[in-house]
This record gives C-alpha cells, structure tokens and sequence, in this order.
C-alpha cells in the first residue's frame, strides 16, 4: 500500500490526544456534527434567509434530516449538486446556475452559502466566485450574498455556526455608524429557540433593543400553517446586522470561543476590534453564577435594576436549590456536547453538589479544559475526585471512560442513549441533538428560569431512581 503526505496530513488531523489513551488514527460515533450544519442553523436565523451548500447534494440531505428532527419543523437547504466533472474541474457553473435557481425561485432576502469538505479539497474559491457572480448580474438587484469556510475536517458543527456568524457580520457590517444608545448585539451561540424567546425578553424588560444573531426562534419554531411557506416568517433583519456597529456593546456567550485571530474567532470579538464595539464575553447563563453575571452586564449597560420579576424568579430557584440539595449532593454526572454548553452545565452541577466527573466535546478549542476548571473550582462544593475534561472525543472513548466513573445520570444530546440504557442509570437531554423526544426546540436551558426547570429534570429523575429501584414504593421521597 502506497502512503502519500496526504494521508499523513489526515492521519494527524483526527488524532486524538487523550490521557490514559493511545493515540488512534480515527474517530468512533464522534461527539460531533459537520460544520456546515452549524452554518446552516445560524443562516437560518436571518430573516428571508435560504442556506446554499456548495458541494455535493447529500450533504444537504443529511442536514435538512438532522435538523428536521431535532427541530421538527420543515427546513429548506439548497445545493449546488456537484457531480463526478465538478470535482475535477470545479463546480464554478453550477455554483452559478444553483444561485439562478435559488434566487428566482425562493426570492430571498439574503442567500448563506457555505462550503463542504468536498468543495474545499479541490480548492474552490468561494469568494472569488461570488465575486465574478455580483459582476455577471451587476444590473440586477441581489440579495444579500454571505459566504463561509465550512469544511468538517477544521470543526464542528459549533464551529460552523461561529463562523458563519463572523462572516455575517464581516460581510454585512456598514462601517462608520454613530452609536445609537440603549442598541446592543447579542450573539447567543448555538442554543434552543426557547432559550432565544428568553434571551429577548429579557433583554427587552432593561429597555434595551437587541440585535440578536441569529434568531432562529421563529424559523426553527413556528406556528401550525395550512400552507407551506417556503420561507418561514421570523429572523433577524439583514438591515440590522448591517446596522450593528451602531450597537453600544456586544455580549457573547462563548468561554471556548478563540481569544485571538483564527477560524474560532467570535464575531463579537470582531466587532470589537473592526468597529468599535465593546465585547462583553460572558459564560453559557446557566446556573446562578453565570446567570448573576448576565444580568449584571445588562444592568451596567442599560443603567436600570434588575426587574422585579427576575429577582423573584432568582429566589425561587435559591429555593429550589435548598429544597433539593439532599437529594443532589455527591452525585456524580458524564456531561458531553457543545464546549460551551458543557462548560455552563459543568458550573451549574458543581452549584448544587453535583460532581461532573467528566466533561467531553468533541470539539477542538484549547480553552475546554481550563475554562471546564475555572467555573468548578473554589464553589465551596467538596468532591471525592477531581473533574476530568476532555475534547476532541468521540463517543466510544466518552463511553469508555463513563463506565469505569460509576455516575449516577449522564447529561447530553440524545446520542448518550446507549450509555444511559446501559448503565441503567438517567440521561438528561439538553443541546444539540435530540432525536428521540418531541421539544426539543423548546428547551429552556439559560437564565434563572432555565436553570430552576433544569435543577427540577434532574432532581425528579433521580428521585424517580431512588423510588423504582426501592422494594417498597415510596409515595414519599
């Protein structure tokens, strides 16, 4: 067998680095999706918005599968459908003929394109060709036109998602604007439409107008209609994130995002650097400390207390923290997703005196690890054993390792099923996805509402343990 540097190159690019582990040479289930899909959710988050994949059509079908039963609602993606010519001549024509087809057919408000890993090996220049297309149809009216880097083998698919975002931004930001008081971007990562819903009001209830990007709370969660609408209503407006350097400060929820130039750069660290706009990076809001910390910044920038209605609703969950702590505390947790997401999972379980043994990601940040630590240390929580946080994983090695921990419940997308049956013990869906429940959009996951329903979901599910697993039945616990 010949062995090319390109196989070389692979080999090294999904290597995994974990302790107690040999490396190996490929990923297992990996505990991650493509980044295009990434790219996808966030496109879908602007008003009048159709995503375009450019490279072959399965990538696109797999996508719209994955997000259609993850968000139950109908998604359209297109593709540029390359086929066996294209990927050794370019698929620049039917790059062209497919943004034809979109655009006379959906009449889009803006139109988010996003490569494959198809499309990047042969070395499409995306940008290039968007340009030679504005200048073909220099005498028609357009519509927004933003492309991203997406190919899986750099990412995740919250890397997709991040860099779609920044492309949104870098390609559609006017520059120049005058600040307009009481404007701020939020740039929310990768959470449910009903963690967006929140996030607005309350935003809003400061008096403060939010750009929020993207807002997929609509698009991804809609109403029942009689009829198919091919483009659903909802999202943000391409003119405000035009209009988002006039903001007075962006907030960004992120701790794994990159801090300096690179792919994983956030878009509000762009912002910041290319217009002007303070950055407020900020944990996940889950739990009370992050939550605390989220609407601290939002009472520094809007000048105004905390509304009446989230002070009553952070005591409430305090009390629900004290009614449940004896059923919580020394337990053990597996807590797997989205960096970010596990990141404000692992803060909130060592708030109630859950120990999450191990944090897993699959994907590739070099601040997982210390920014796992940083919001578990020094909570006045006592644990037997130290919390161990490992990314770039895949599911078999995330299950291995789970086994030999003993938890008591794992936390995780739907994926984690296996391990949950095996174990016999509870999985707690939260993130991305979640294929075997309907509502999953309609998680709420941040701020002190979210936490209190997340603090209860898993409470229940441990006192429904202790009560099956008794001789007795308990009708008290």
């Amino acid at each position: 067998m010949i062995k090319s540097a390109c196989d070389e190159d692979c080999r090294a690019t999904v290597r995994l680095k974990i302790p107690d582990a040999s490396d190996v040479a490929a990923l297992t289930n990996p505990c991650k999706l493509c980044a295009p899909l990434g790219a996808c959710v966030a496109f879908k988050g602007v008003e009048g918005c159709i995503p375009l994949i450019h490279g072959s059509q399965g990538c696109a079908t797999y996508i719209r599968r994955y997000l259609i039963s993850h968000f139950r609602e109908p998604v359209d993606i297109a593709s540029s459908c390359f086929v066996e010519s294209a990927t050794v001549f370019g698929g620049a024509n039917l790059f062209n003929t497919g943004l034809d087809n979109l655009i006379s057919q959906y009449r889009p408000k803006m139109v988010g394109i996003c490569t494959n890993c198809l499309s990047e090996t042969i070395g499409e220049d995306l940008r290039r060709m968007l340009q030679d297309y504005r200048i073909e149809h220099k005498k028609e009216v357009l519509p927004a036109l933003v492309a991203a880097s997406t190919p899986s083998y750099t990412g995740t698919h919250a890397d997709g998602f991040h860099i779609a975002v920044r492309s949104m931004l870098a390609e559609l930001s006017l520059p120049g604007l005058e600040k307009v008081k009481g404007r701020v971007n939020l740039l929310p990562g990768f959470v449910s439409p009903g963690d967006l819903d929140h996030l607005k009001e309350v935003i809003t209830a400061f008096g403060l107008d939010p750009m929020v990007l993207p807002d997929y709370s609509e698009t991804l969660d809609g109403g029942f209609q009689e009829e198919y609408s091919k483009l659903p209503e909802g999202g943000t407006p391409v003119e405000r994130i035009k209009r988002a350097p006039e903001a007075e400060a962006t907030i960004q929820f992120g701790r794994a995002l990159a801090r300096e130039e690179g792919e994983r750069l956030g878009g509000g660290v762009w912002l910041e650097r290319s217009c002007g706009v303070n950055c407020y990076r900020l944990g996940m809001p889950i739990g009370l400390r992050e939550s605390d910390e989220f609407f601290h910044t939002l009472s520094m920038l809007s000048g105004k207390p905390v509304p009446a209605r989230y002070k009553s609703e952070r005591s409430r969950l305090l009390d629900s923290y004290v009614d449940g702590h004896k059923y919580l505390f020394g337990k053990r947790a597996v807590v797997y997703g989205d960096e970010d997401m596990v990141i404000g999972l692992a803060s909130f379980l060592a708030e109630i005196g859950v120990n999450p043994v191990l944090c897993a990601s699959g994907g590739i940040s070099t601040h997982f690890a210390d920014s796992v630590h940083a919001v578990t240390r020094n909570l006045g929580n006592t644990f037997d054993e130290p919390v161990t946080a490992i990314n770039d994983v895949d599911f078999d090695r995330i299950f291995a390792r789970a086994e030999k921990l003993k938890p008591d419940l794992i936390i995780g997308s739907s994926k984690g099923y296996k391990l949950a049956r095996d174990l016999d013990i509870p999985l707690i869906r939260c993130g991305f996805p979640i294929h075997d429940r309907i509502g999953a959009q309609r998680i709420l996951h941040l701020g002190y509402r979210g936490t209190t329903a997340l603090f209860d979901i898993i409470t229940n599910a441990l006192m429904q343990v202790k009560q099956d697993r008794s001789p007795l039945g308990y009708k008290y616990i």
